[in-house]
C-alpha cells in the first residue's frame, strides 16, 4: 500500500496520542491496515459484497449469540448517546468493533465499512437495496414479520442477556432510566413517560415491510435534507475551533453532560453536524420527512428510532459521520489547534465507561471507556478521502470565536452590527412534548407573518433543525428530566445560507433579522415553538 507523507504524519500524530488507550500502542494494529472507501467506488462496492455475506450469517445466528444481527442493534438501544459530547466517540467504538466482526464473519480480511458521502451522492446508494442490505428483505421476517413474532423471538433473548448484566452495566441502565428489563422493553414498544401512553411514533420495532421507508425507485434525498447535507452546511459544521465549548457556535460536539447516558443538567444543545444532517438523515430513511409520501405519525422504519442499526445503511451513515470527525481533527491539526478536550476536561471525557460493546470473538468489552476510542488508529483504519475545510475568514483559522453581531433573549428579532463573513444563527426553544409533535422544524428569516410553512426554495427558508427519535428515545430518564426540570429547552446552530435574501440585505449596520420557527409542511397546523433566545454570529 502506498502511504503519503501527509498520511504518515497524521498516523504518527495519532499514535503519539494513544497513551490514553487501555491497551499498549505497540499492541494496536497498523493504523494504515484498513481503508474505508466511498461506497460509490469500486472498492466500496466490493466491500458491500462482503458486508452482505456477514449480515446473512448474523441473521442466521441464534439470538443467544452476541453477534446475532438484532443483538447487535440492542447495544445501540441500550447505550447509545445522542445530543452530548460523547456522540462521536461512542459511535466510533460501536462501529469499530462491529467492523471487526463483519471482517471475521465475511471471510474478507481487508474488509472496512464503506461510507456514504451524502454531500456527494444525494440519494441512498442503489446497492443498499440488494438482498439483506435492506431490512425489508424476507430474511428479516423471522424476527420482524409482525409484533407477536418479534416479541416471541427477540424478547426472551434480550431478557436473558439483561439477566447477565453486572452491577456497573446495570448502573448505566439506571442512568438511562431503565430500572428493570420491563422499562427497556416498554421503550422498545414506544412508551412515552411524559404522556404516560404508548406512541406508535416512538416504537423502535418495525415490521419487515416497513423497516425502511425509502423505495428503490424514489431514493433521492428530499430538497430540505439535500440542503442540510450540502458541502456548504457540512463546512459550517467543521468550522468550530473547539472540541467542546459552552457556547454552541464554537463547539464541534454537542453539550457536555455528566455521563453519556445522562440528560443535560441545563439547556441542551446540538452541534451543527449532529443536529442537522445526522438527525435529518435518520428521520428520512425511517419515514419522517417533509415531503409527500411520508409515514407521519408512524409507525416508522428502524432508522427513525433507537433500533436504527437493524437497517444496514446505519453503518455507512455513521462511517461518514466518523469521517467528518476525522476531517475536523485534520483541520485542527493543520491550524495548530487541539482536536480533543484538554486538561481536566480530557480526564472527565476519557473515563466515561462504555460497557456494552462486543468484540469480533463475541466477547463483551466490560472494561471499556471513552478514552479507548478517541483515535481511529484504535481500530486500524483510515479514510480514502477527507473533507477539506474552507475557512471564510483567517480569524477562524486562528481559533478565534465567531463575532457576535446581535442577540435577543426574549424573541427572534435581532439588530445587527455589520457582518464580516458568513452568518450563523444560534436559536433556543422548548421542544414540544405532545405525542404528535414534529421531529423537525424549519428556520425562517424575515418571513411575513402570514407565511406559515415554506418549501426548500423559499427566500425565507434558512434550514431545518431535527431531533433523532421522540422524547424517550434515549431512555425514560431523559424524558422525565425534560418533563420536570426544563430539559426540553434546546439550542441549535444554523448556518444561514448565502442565497438567503435576508442574509444579503443584512450587510449594513442596524439591519434587523427576524428569526422564527415553522412546522414542517406535513404538519402545518402544529404550533411552532417560540424562540426564547437568538444570537447571530459572523465567521
Amino acid at each position: 500500500m502506498r502511504v503519503s507523507r501527509r498520511g504518515l504524519l497524521a498516523g504518527t500524530a495519532a499514535i503519539a496520542g494513544l497513551g490514553a488507550l487501555s491497551v499498549p500502542a505497540a499492541a494496536l494494529p497498523n493504523p494504515f491496515r484498513w481503508v474505508r472507501y466511498n461506497v460509490t467506488s469500486k472498492k466500496g462496492q466490493d466491500m458491500l459484497k462482503s458486508y452482505a455475506v456477514a449480515v446473512r450469517k448474523m441473521l442466521d445466528l441464534p439470538l443467544s449469540h452476541p453477534h446475532n444481527w438484532f443483538r447487535n442493534a440492542f447495544v445501540h438501544m441500550m447505550d447509545c448517546p445522542h445530543g452530548n459530547w460523547w456522540f462521536y466517540v461512542w459511535h466510533r467504538g460501536y462501529v469499530g468493533y462491529f467492523e471487526q466482526t463483519v471482517r471475521k464473519l465475511s471471510g474478507n480480511p481487508e474488509f472496512a465499512f464503506p461510507y456514504w458521502d451524502w454531500s456527494e451522492l444525494q440519494e441512498l446508494p442503489l446497492s443498499m437495496f440488494a438482498g439483506v442490505l435492506t431490512p425489508t428483505n424476507e430474511a428479516y421476517a423471522k424476527y420482524t414479520k409482525d409484533l407477536p413474532t418479534f416479541e416471541r423471538e427477540v424478547k426472551p433473548a434480550i431478557q436473558a442477556y439483561w439477566n447477565t448484566l453486572n452491577a456497573d452495566q446495570l448502573a448505566q441502565q439506571k442512568l438511562r432510566g431503565y430500572e428493570s428489563f420491563d422499562d427497556l422493553w416498554k421503550a422498545v414498544m414506544g412508551w412515552d413517560p411524559v404522556n404516560q401512553k404508548f406512541s406508535i411514533g416512538d416504537q423502535a420495532f418495525a415490521i419487515t415491510e416497513k423497516a425502511r421507508y425509502v423505495p428503490i425507485d424514489n431514493r433521492a434525498l428530499p430538497p430540505k435534507l439535500a440542503g442540510e447535507c450540502s458541502f456548504n452546511d457540512v463546512n459550517g459544521g467543521l468550522a468550530p475551533a473547539q472540541f467542546n465549548a459552552s457556547s454552541p457556535e464554537t463547539s464541534f460536539t454537542s453539550i457536555r453532560t455528566a455521563s453519556h447516558n445522562d440528560a443535560p443538567s441545563k439547556t441542551g444543545f446540538f452541534s451543527i453536524l449532529e443536529g442537522k444532517p445526522h438527525n435529518h438523515v435518520h428521520n428520512f430513511i425511517g419515514g419522517y420527512f417533509d415531503a409527500p409520501g411520508n409515514w407521519n405519525p408512524g409507525p416508522y422504519g428502524n432508522m427513525t428510532n433507537n433500533l436504527s442499526p437493524v437497517d444496514p445503511i446505519f453503518f455507512l451513515h455513521h462511517a461518514n459521520m466518523d469521517r467528518l470527525w476525522e476531517s475536523w481533527s485534520a483541520k485542527q491539526q493543520k491550524y495548530g489547534l487541539p482536536d480533543l478536550p484538554t486538561g481536566a476536561d480530557r480526564v472527565d471525557f476519557d473515563k466515561d465507561p462504555f460497557l456494552f460493546f462486543v468484540d469480533a470473538d463475541g466477547k463483551y468489552v466490560l472494561n471499556g471507556k471513552a478514552g479507548d476510542y478517541i483515535h481511529a488508529a484504535r481500530f486500524g483504519y483510515r479514510y480514502d478521502k477527507l473533507v477539506p475545510y474552507v475557512p471564510t475568514a483567517t480569524k477562524v483559522a486562528e481559533g478565534a470565536a465567531p463575532l457576535l453581531l446581535g442577540a435577543s433573549q426574549d424573541g427572534g428579532t435581532v439588530s445587527l452590527s455589520a457582518p464580516a463573513g458568513r452568518m450563523i444563527a444560534t436559536i433556543t426553544f422548548e421542544r414540544p412534548t405532545a405525542m404528535d409533535a414534529p421531529r423537525q422544524f424549519d428556520v425562517l428569516v424575515n418571513a411575513p407573518a402570514d407565511v406559515k410553512t415554506v418549501a426548500a426554495d423559499s427566500p425565507y427558508y434558512a434550514g431545518t433543525v431535527s431531533f433523532f427519535g421522540g422524547l424517550a428515545a434515549h431512555g425514560p430518564a431523559h424524558a422525565a428530566h425534560a418533563a420536570h426540570n426544563g430539559g426540553n429547552r434546546v439550542t441549535f446552530v444554523v448556518p444561514l445560507p448565502d442565497r438567503l435574501a435576508a442574509s444579503r440585505f443584512a450587510r449594513s449596520p442596524g439591519a434587523k433579522l427576524d428569526v422564527r420557527l415553522a412546522p414542517p409542511t406535513i404538519q402545518p397546523d402544529f404550533p411552532a415553538p417560540k424562540l426564547l433566545a437568538v444570537e447571530i454570529h459572523s465567521r
